[in-house]
């Protein structure tokens, strides 16, 4: 009953996450939303490529360990010139060969134990940890575009409030003004009005300032400049309770299936190491012609070996080699208790994060109302002659405290819910339901992972990937 539950809050989660995207999807016409920047934030991110290429690369290492099980051919061309002197008795030789040679060498490893096998599973243990680091990373980078788009959003609210409030104030300065020309009020309270207004266009140009910033990041985050934006978007799900978030994100992080296999690379590699010690057999042949340039002699050569090979001692280099691979081994595993804790810690915070700012912005509001009928209020007052020009301008200043408070509050929580999404894993583009074509670490590493020759189909479907990629 409880998985059936911690299930269908999954899928809550990610169908409300995704639902609220896909709802909001770019039409002619609209506002910019939030799924616009995550689009823009996966299409066009530079460290998304830059660890899809790391990723290629270690899709080439299962290629390389594959190719170490299999002969190694090569073709030799030589020219050479041989001088010869010798004495038989009385009689002296001087010998001037030049020599032509080609030949064709096999070198095939037999046996080792099982060590080159091993390899090739190390590496592909290293393809899985690398995937799943790709995934954490595009988190990262869809998380950043969230925060790029609330930020403006909180931002451009925050210019407009201030935007209002100088313009109520200005109001006030010249109902204080006028006041002040019939006697009812004193000079001081006119000074008041005018310090107000002085600090509310101070308040302006600092919110201004906050808002290029926040535009510069979005344009960074996402790749294009943010144009006029939709508004706080519709929060995903929440979790049934903070039990329920760790464990999901105990089973399905990225950061924790990464470091699970390289756990088991590691282990792979001490097994390798070991293997390495042992002996090896291989086997080499040999077929080749040497020509005399001088004359029409001729030697054709064929050759066939079996040579088995054990090292005996390499100055202690064996051995602080698999002393190595088992200190990488428990590094990995205490690395993977470390990301565990560090997983648990981050939901766990994120999850108190999202109902901190659930009820900031409950009280936030209530703020908003009473600072707003209070100012009212006592400008009605204000006007009747029972309250002062500072009543008036405390309570604007009020009223517009709580405002600002409220933006902020609402920003925060959408920011909590996302970073919550972040802490179990489910922020990437597919779970979202994102209008992209999403990358397939798949595609590539099918296409290598049997060490295609260059000049194979296959090959040549990679030097079309790869140009397709702009490597070539």
């Amino acid at each position: 009953m409880r998985r059936a539950m911690k299930s269908g809050y999954l899928r809550a989660a990610v169908m409300a996450a995704g639902m609220a995207l896909a709802a909001a999807a770019p039409k002619p016409g609209q506002a910019d939303n939030l799924a616009d920047a995550l689009i823009g934030a996966y299409n066009t991110s530079g460290l998304l490529e830059q660890n899809r290429a790391l990723l290629r690369a270690a899709d080439e290492d299962v290629a390389i360990a594959v190719a170490a099980l299999r002969p190694v051919i090569n073709w030799t061309v030589s020219a050479s010139k041989t001088w010869t002197e010798s004495r038989t008795g009385v009689i002296f030789r001087h010998v001037n060969t030049p020599n032509f040679f080609t030949g064709i060498t096999l070198d095939q490893l037999i046996y080792d134990g099982g060590a080159s096998v091993l390899g090739k599973q190390a590496a592909q243990e290293t393809v899985l940890a690398t995937r799943q680091s790709l995934v954490a990373v595009e988190q990262q980078i869809l998380f950043r575009a969230v925060g790029a788009y609330l930020n403006v959003l909180l931002t451009t609210e925050n210019v407009t409030l201030r935007e209002n409030n100088l313009r109520v104030l200005g109001e006030e300065q010249r109902a204080a003004q006028d006041r002040f020309d019939v006697g009812e009020v004193t000079r001081t309270d006119v000074a008041l009005a005018q310090s107000r207004v002085a600090n509310a266009r101070a308040g302006l140009a600092a919110a201004r300032g906050d808002l290029v910033r926040a535009q510069a990041e979005y344009l960074t985050a996402v790749g294009n400049p943010p144009g006029t934006l939709a508004g706080q978007p519709k929060l995903p799900a929440p979790p049934a309770s903070v039990e329920a978030a760790r464990d999901f994100a105990l089973r399905n992080h990225p950061s924790i299936k990464a470091a699970q296999h390289q756990v088991s690379a590691a282990e792979l590699v001490v097994l390798r190491t070991s293997k390495a010690l042992g002996p090896t057999v291989s086997l080499r042949a040999e077929v080749g012609v040497t020509e005399n340039m001088k004359v029409d002699d001729y030697n054709h050569t064929a050759s066939v070996s079996l040579g088995l090979r054990q090292n005996i001692y390499q100055g202690g280099a064996l051995a602080a080699s698999l002393r190595r691979s088992m200190a990488t081994r428990d590094s990995a595993r205490a690395n993977l208790l470390t990301v565990k804790d560090q997983i648990i810690q981050e939901t766990s915070n994120a999850y108190a994060r999202l109902q901190v700012a659930r009820a900031s912005l409950v009280a936030t509001q209530e703020q908003v109302r009473a600072a707003r009928v209070a100012f009212e209020g006592i400008r009605e007052e204000a006007t009747l002659g029972a309250r002062t020009t500072l009543d008036v301008l405390s309570a604007e200043q009020e009223l517009l405290d709580a405002l600002t408070s409220r933006i902020s509050a609402q920003a925060e929580q959408s920011l909590a819910a996302y970073q919550l999404l972040v802490a179990q894993g489910l922020l990437t583009a597919e779970r979202l339901g994102l209008a992209v074509q999403i990358y397939d670490p798949t595609l590539y590493y099918n296409l290598v992972k049997d060490a295609p020759a260059a000049v194979s189909k296959r090959g040549r479907d990679l030097d079309r990937v790869m140009k397709a990629l702009g490597k070539k």
